[in-house]
């Protein structure tokens, strides 16, 4: 995956994201339903973000930003901010 396709996911994330939100204001989704793809939207574009974010940090380093790779759920959530 490169950058450009980094970048893509993270568009269709986004306006999945929004979708649902005006979804759930015009009460056409449940509550719980909701917030549980929310929850998995966010985490995946936090994933898409640190991805991103690492294979620029080796290519400014000089190495192949091919050897960044998609951290689990539990690892990128877990970061301080």
């Amino acid at each position: 995956m490169d950058e450009k396709d980094i970048l893509a996911r993270i568009d269709a994330f986004v306006g999945e994201e929004r979708r649902l939100r005006e979804r759930y204001q015009r009460d056409e989704l449940d509550r719980e339903e909701e917030h549980r793809r929310l929850e998995r939207l966010e985490v995946a574009l936090d994933q898409c973000w640190d991805l991103l974010r690492r294979r620029r940090a080796r290519l400014e380093a000089g190495e192949d930003p091919g050897g960044a790779e998609v951290r689990p759920p539990d690892e990128v959530e877990g970061y301080l901010q």
